[in-house]
């Protein structure tokens, strides 16, 4: 519970052995706080000072450290603000929390900072959920579109969504509120439009969802076929490390081994997965399951064979599995030479001549472009659960309108309900209702100190 007069503090930066750890406080006493623990204090905001922390009861110093000091409202969090750089390690930091707790603050919850952000009006939820995002990415891709979350870009998307609702929902009162009114009542095709129009737009960022998933965790790649294929040469050759065991004996691979690359646009979780076979061994049997369920949850899958016999087999065993995209890989290019026009129906590689990687690569991007939208590094795009719920439901009520304003059996006045409720689902996305429920779920998820 967020009290207006509380004041938090929390050791900002991570455990472990570093040069500096910084200290944050915020809240109406922090610059008391701090001034009674500081032998100096900076005359003006945002100047950094040089001080020695110390006990205000017995005067012993705690550390030397930086204090920089930031006046209410110009603050990330709105509030007084104080980050005090301490020496690196475990003791420095926390004696120095200790001491501030003591003083009168009290130990921040996790994302307690950003959330008086968003509380204060700095920040909107979206933005604050972008931070998260920052600090969480693991691909490229992932850090480029969460950057897009906290400089507004997202919520500049859903803000011309939520007015495309509005100037609807305006049209509808006009036409409910002045039906005799000189131009008339609004055309039905004119409010069909606007409704056509917004949803357009959600669907798009219901697709921009799926799409940041895919950015988050990595497209999944199954590398895929018969045992001895060369899957696993290839999947270390795309690698650039020897990750997985190759060797001569059919079935080497037992259990799938996943790695994450970063290509062109596309960040790859590359799974090498055990030949697909029938065998008595019990083991390999285990392994080919495990394969199956990859195959099951990939984006893509990479059919290897020595020749395009063993890969149309293979692929004939996939497509029972899964109806992702296939891309078939001759993973033998001094051995497949002279097969002819067969060739130009899949990629030709030789892993350990490292031939055909730059291609293959190619196709894969391109058709992951063509079946999962093309990703753009400046696309702001919607990544979260919450996002997808909050988009879902806002397409349901805009669907239920459109049913019930087809029909013409109820009064347009409670059809527009359903318009209302759709606003009231976007406001919730960027946090312009307050809803304690969703903040809460929210900023559970982030990390102390921010």
């Amino acid at each position: 519970m967020i009290v207006a007069d509380d004041t938090i503090v929390a050791i900002a930066t991570a455990a472990g052995r570093a040069a500096i750890s910084v200290v944050r406080m915020s809240g109406s006493h922090a610059h008391a706080i701090a001034k009674r623990c500081l032998s100096a204090w900076p005359d003006v905001s945002r100047q950094a000072l040089l001080a020695d922390v110390s006990d205000p009861l017995t005067s012993s110093m705690i550390d030397q450290v930086i204090v920089v000091r930031y006046d209410a409202p110009y603050t990330f969090t709105g509030e007084d603000l104080v980050e005090i750089s301490t020496h690196g390690g475990q003791l420095s930091p926390t004696a120095v929390a200790s001491l501030l707790i003591r003083e009168g603050a009290r130990q921040a919850e996790p994302g307690e900072f950003t959330r008086r952000a968003v509380l204060n009006g700095k920040l909107d939820l979206l933005q604050a959920e972008g931070i998260a995002s920052v600090i969480d990415a693991r691909t490229e891709a992932a850090r480029r579109s969460a950057l897009h979350h906290t400089d507004g870009s997202a919520s500049r998307q859903i803000g011309t969504l939520r007015d495309g609702l509005l100037n609807l929902e305006a049209l509808l009162a006009y036409d409910i509120d002045f039906p005799e009114e000189d131009d008339g009542p609004i055309p039905r095709s004119r409010i069909d439009r606007a409704l056509a129009d917004v949803q357009r737009r959600v669907d798009a960022l219901l697709n921009s969802v799926r799409l940041g998933e895919v950015v988050r965790e990595g497209a999944v790649v199954v590398l895929a076929g018969p045992p001895n294929a060369g899957k696993s040469s290839l999947f270390n050759a795309l690698l650039g490390v020897e990750r997985a065991i190759v060797h001569e004996t059919p079935g080497t691979t037992r259990d799938a081994i996943e790695a994450m690359i970063e290509v062109d646009r596309w960040p790859l979780r590359l799974v090498d997965t055990a030949g697909l076979r029938e065998s008595a061994d019990e083991i390999e049997r285990a392994g080919v399951e495990i394969s199956r369920r990859y195959l099951a949850g990939a984006h893509l899958v990479l059919v290897c064979g020595e020749t395009t016999h063993d890969i149309d087999a293979a692929q004939r065993v996939v497509s029972r599995v899964t109806d992702v995209p296939q891309l078939g890989v001759l993973t033998k290019a001094d051995q497949n030479r002279d097969q002819g026009d067969s060739l130009k129906q899949n990629a030709i590689v030789s892993a350990q001549q490292r031939e055909g990687l730059v291609e293959l690569v190619a196709m894969i991007e391109h058709t992951l472009d063509a079946h999962y939208g093309s990703l753009d590094p400046d696309l702001p795009l919607l990544t979260k659960a919450r996002h997808q719920s909050v988009l879902i439901k806002a397409a349901h009520e805009l669907a239920l309108f459109r049913t019930e304003w087809s029909a013409g059996e109820v009064p347009v006045s409670i059809a527009a309900v359903h318009i209302r409720s759709a606003v009231h689902e976007l406001e919730t996305l960027v946090g312009a209702v307050d809803v304690d429920d969703v903040l809460a779920r929210v900023f559970s998820t982030f990390c102390v100190g921010k």
